[in-house]
């Protein structure tokens, strides 16, 4: 009994070398696919938040005959309840387009604010710098 040694259970350094081996190649397939899937849903939400911010302010022009000369005026005229984030910067600090030879109705008196770009000079997915969307 005293010269039998059991042998010892556990792993081999082989084998978790191995396994960290697997979990690598996973998680290096996982995490470009994680960001690119964060990268969508924000450029989903600026969409929608551009969409949303340029309907209001064609909206306030043909209500009000005039073109708002803000995005806070949108906010205190009721037309949006509060001034979204651009999703790309994280702050609300879009670039305002005001032109004063474009006129959106016909009754407009003044002329303002037309559009609204995102703040951010980074490069959307499509090619095109988010600040011409």
């Amino acid at each position: 009994m005293f010269g039998h040694r059991q042998k010892a259970r556990g792993f081999t350094m082989l084998e978790l070398v191995i396994v960290v081996s697997i979990i690598m190649i996973f998680m290096s397939i996982a995490i470009p696919m994680y960001n690119r899937s964060v990268l969508t849903a924000r450029e989903r939400v600026l969409r929608s938040n551009l969409n949303m911010l340029n309907s209001a302010i064609f909206q306030y022009t043909l209500d009000k005959k005039k073109a708002p000369q803000g995005i806070d005026e949108l906010k205190t005229a009721g037309y949006i309840e509060k001034v979204p984030v651009d999703p790309m910067t994280g702050e609300t600090n879009w670039e305002v387009e005001q032109d004063d030879d474009v006129i959106m109705s016909p009754d407009q008196q003044d002329s303002g604010v037309i559009g609204v770009h995102s703040a951010s000079n980074a490069m959307g997915s499509n090619g095109v710098a988010y600040s011409s969307w």
